[in-house]
C-alpha cells in the first residue's frame, strides 16, 4: 500500500476547515441530540475566537443549548454555565468572544435569552462565582461588561438585563444573596456608573461629595420589603444562607433595618411587649386562682365571669401564638443546628399555644387531666418572655448563648447520660431482683403490710431511675445496701456510675460551657443581630402598621421620566 503525502497552500487549508465547520454546523441541526453540545460550545471551550467566529459567519446557531446532564447544576458531577454559548464565554472569561457574540455583523446573541433554568448570562456568573478575590475581580468585570454593551446596544431599551427573573423569581441579586455570594452581590449593591448614558444601570449614585465625606442614594426597588421575595426578605429568612449575618452589614441593607427600626419597629416590639406581658398576667392569674371543683366550672357571681373572660383571652392568645407558629415554621423551615439563631423561639410559642388549646378542649370535657398540660404551657409561657429580651443588647447576647448551650452542650450532656442512667439502672435492677428485706424476719406482719407494702424498691424502673439521679447530683441514699446480696458488686457499680455522672460528665458539661462562651462571644452578638432584624422583618409583615420610611421618589437629571426607582438616602 503506497501513501500519498498531499501538500496544501494556506489558502486551501482554510477552505476545507470552512468546509468542516459548514458540515458540523449542518449535522447538528440533524443529527446531534439536543442534550449535547454543538460545534459553537466546542469552539468557545477550546478558546478559539476564530473557529467561533467562522461558525458564526457559516450561520452557526448562536442560541443553542447544551442542556444534557453534565450541564445541569442539579448536585451532580458536572460543569453549569447556563447551557448558551454566550454564558459559557462568559464563564470561562473570554471578554472577545463575548463582545464578538454580543456584536457582529452576522448573527448576535440574544442576551435576554434563558437556558432550561430560566437563567440568563448574568444569572450563570452569580452562580460562578465563589467569592474568592480573584474569581470575584473576574465575575464583577464581565459583569459590568455584559450590562453596558447590552445597554448600549439595546436602542429601545425594553429589558434592563440586570432585571430578568429566572424560573424561581429571582434576579441576579436575589441569587446572589439567595446563593451567599457576597463579594459579588457587595458590587451590585454599590454598583455605580458615572457615564451619563449608563448612569441609569447603577445601583447607587452620589448625591453630593465634601472631601471624603459623601451622600449616596442606593437604588431599593428590589431590595426593601414592599416586594415579595426582596432582598431583604430573602436574607432575613434564609437559613441555608452561611453568611446572611456579614451580607446584612453591606449598606445600604444595613442603613435601611436600623433606620426601620428607630422609625417604628423599636416601638412596635415594645407595644408587642407590654402586650405579652398583659396576657402572661391574665394567664397565670387563671392558672392559680381557679376552682377546686370538677371542671368545668359554674358561674355563680362576678368572679366567674371576670375568670371566664381570662380563660377566654388565654385561649385566643394560645389560637394566635399557634397560627402563628406554623406560619413561621412553614416559611422557613427549621434544622437543629440552626435553631440557636431562629426557629427556637417559633418552636416554643408554638408548643405553648397548642398546650394550652389541648388543655382547653380537655377542660370543656370535664376531664382533669387538663390541669398538666395547663401548668406546662403556663412554665413555657414564662419561658419565653425571654424572647423579648432581644430589645436589649445585654440580654439578648446572654439569652443568644443560653439558648446554643441548650442546643448543644446540655442536650450532647444529656444524652450521654441518659446512657449511663439506663444501663446502670438495668444492671442495679437485676442485682436487686429477688432480694428479701432483713425486716421481715424480725418484724410482724400486720407491721410489714402497714409500712412496707406501699414502699417503692430499686426493682421498679421508676424509682430506680430517681435515686440514681440523686447520686449525679451528691444526694444518693445508702440505706438499700444493706438488702444486697452482693455488695462488692453492687458498691463497684455505684462507684463507678458516680465516677462517670457525677466527676466526669457534670465537670465535663462546665467546661464545654464555659469554653462554648468563650469561643463563640463575637459570633453570638453576630447572631443577635440577625434575631433583631429578623424580627424587624417579622414586626414588618404582620401589616399592623405601615410606616413611610425615609425613601423618595427621584427622576434623575439627563434621563427619561420612565425611570424612576425608589431610592434610600
Amino acid at each position: 500500500m503506497t501513501f500519498h503525502k498531499t501538500v496544501r497552500t494556506e489558502e486551501q487549508t482554510r477552505t476545507h476547515i470552512e468546509k468542516c465547520l459548514v458540515f458540523c454546523v449542518t449535522l447538528q441541526s440533524s443529527l446531534v441530540p439536543p442534550s449535547c453540545q454543538t460545534a459553537l460550545h466546542i469552539a468557545i471551550e477550546r478558546r478559539s475566537l476564530e473557529h467561533v467566529k467562522l461558525l458564526v459567519q457559516k450561520e452557526a446557531d448562536v442560541q443553542a443549548k447544551a442542556n444534557g446532564k453534565f450541564f445541569q447544576s442539579d448536585g451532580q458531577p458536572g460543569f453549569y454555565f447556563g447551557e448558551l454559548p454566550l454564558s459559557l464565554a462568559a464563564c470561562t472569561n473570554q471578554p472577545e468572544v463575548v463582545s464578538f457574540l454580543m456584536d457582529n455583523p452576522y448573527k448576535t446573541a440574544d442576551v435576554t435569552d434563558k437556558d432550561s433554568q430560566g437563567n440568563t448570562v448574568l444569572h450563570a456568573l452569580v452562580i460562578l462565582a465563589d467569592n474568592k478575590e480573584e474569581n470575584t475581580k473576574m465575575i464583577t468585570q464581565m459583569y459590568d461588561d455584559i450590562l453596558v454593551q447590552h445597554y448600549k446596544l439595546e436602542k429601545k431599551k425594553k429589558v434592563q438585563l440586570d432585571t430578568i427573573e429566572n424560573n424561581q423569581g429571582l434576579t441576579p441579586l436575589k441569587l446572589a444573596a439567595k446563593l451567599g455570594k457576597i463579594g459579588l452581590f457587595r458590587h451590585i449593591m454599590h454598583q455605580e456608573f458615572l457615564d451619563k448614558e449608563t448612569r441609569p444601570l447603577s445601583m447607587k449614585v452620589a448625591e453630593w461629595v465634601y472631601g471624603p465625606v459623601q451622600s449616596s442614594l442606593y437604588n431599593i426597588d428590589s431590595i426593601d420589603t414592599d416586594k415579595d421575595n426582596s432582598v431583604l426578605e430573602i436574607l432575613v429568612y434564609g437559613r441555608e444562607i452561611p453568611n446572611r449575618t456579614d451580607m446584612l452589614k453591606i449598606e445600604p441593607l444595613h442603613s435601611l433595618l436600623k433606620d426601620k427600626w428607630n422609625r417604628f419597629a423599636g416601638k412596635l416590639f415594645f407595644t408587642h411587649f407590654l402586650i405579652y406581658v398583659a396576657y402572661l398576667a391574665i394567664f397565670t392569674g387563671v392558672a392559680i386562682y381557679r376552682k377546686a371543683e370538677l371542671p368545668p366550672y359554674p358561674i355563680k357571681d362576678v368572679y366567674d365571669y371576670l375568670r371566664s373572660i381570662g380563660e377566654l383571652i388565654c385561649v385566643i392568645g394560645a389560637v394566635w401564638f399557634l397560627c402563628k407558629g406554623v406560619y413561621d415554621l412553614k416559611r422557613n423551615r427549621p434544622k437543629f443546628n440552626t435553631l440557636y439563631i431562629s426557629g427556637f423561639s417559633d418552636i416554643m410559642f408554638f408548643f405553648q399555644g397548642l398546650l394550652l388549646l389541648i388543655a382547653a378542649i380537655l377542660y370543656i370535657c370535664g376531664v382533669t387531666e387538663y390541669l398538666g398540660l395547663l401548668v406546662i404551657s403556663q412554665a413555657l409561657a414564662w419561658v419565653n418572655i425571654l424572647y423579648f429580651t432581644r430589645g436589649n443588647k445585654q440580654l439578648g447576647i446572654y439569652n443568644v448563648m443560653v439558648q446554643r448551650m441548650i442546643l448543644g452542650d446540655i442536650f450532647n450532656f444529656l444524652f450521654v447520660y441518659a446512657v449511663f442512667l439506663f444501663g446502670f439502672t438495668t444492671a442495679i435492677m437485676a442485682l436487686m431482683k429477688n432480694t428479701v428485706d432483713p425486716l421481715s424476719n424480725i418484724t410482724p406482719a400486720g407491721y410489714i403490710s402497714d409500712v412496707f407494702c406501699n414502699k417503692q424498691s430499686y426493682t421498679n424502673i421508676c424509682f430506680t431511675i430517681m435515686e440514681l439521679s440523686k447520686f449525679t447530683i451528691g444526694m444518693g441514699n445508702l440505706e438499700f445496701a444493706d438488702k444486697v446480696h452482693h455488695k462488692e458488686v453492687f458498691y463497684i457499680l455505684l462507684i463507678t456510675y458516680i465516677i462517670l455522672t457525677y466527676i466526669l460528665l457534670l465537670n465535663m458539661l462546665i467546661a464545654l460551657m464555659g469554653n462554648t462562651v468563650e469561643t463563640t462571644s463575637s459570633e453570638t452578638e453576630k447572631i443577635w443581630n440577625l434575631q433583631v432584624r429578623i424580627d424587624k422583618q417579622t414586626l414588618e409583615d404582620t401589616g399592623c402598621i405601615f410606616i413611610f420610611i425615609s425613601v423618595f421618589f427621584i427622576i434623575y437629571d439627563g434621563i427619561c421620566k420612565s425611570d424612576s426607582r425608589y431610592i434610600f438616602r
